[in-house]
């Protein structure tokens, strides 16, 4: 019985990744156990905004500061709920932010104007 277990725990060891987090970084917090999410279940977000973590409580719960909608929800996750944020690179996805809309003048009988969005 105790080979058993000495090779479960070695094969968890080998798969398992420890996630470490600091105070003050930015994560994203599953929806897993959310129900308070209306609309399809396949166009819900896995995860939801970033968060700033508060404190942390030993190795595995964290509390985050959430905003929003969330204010309801209990602060304290477990660390395999939560993902480390990471920013999209401005290079690689350059069309997500695209230039400010310029709308040319309109020219009225040779007279420029500007067009009044009403």
């Amino acid at each position: 019985m105790n080979d058993t277990f000495d090779y479960a725990n070695q094969k968890w060891d080998k798969s398992h990744k420890v996630q470490e987090f600091s105070l003050g970084e930015l994560v994203l917090v599953s929806t897993l156990n959310f129900g308070n999410i209306k609309g399809p279940k396949k166009l819900k977000y896995s995860h939801v905004r970033p968060f700033v973590i508060v404190s942390l409580h030993g190795t595995n719960p964290a509390q985050v500061e959430l905003s929003g909608k969330l204010d309801n929800k209990h602060p304290t996750f477990p660390v395999n709920l939560i993902k480390t944020y990471q920013p999209a690179e401005k290079e690689l996805f350059s069309l997500r932010n695209p230039n400010p809309l310029t709308v040319p003048p309109v020219v009225w009988y040779s007279i420029p104007e500007w067009p009044s969005f009403k």
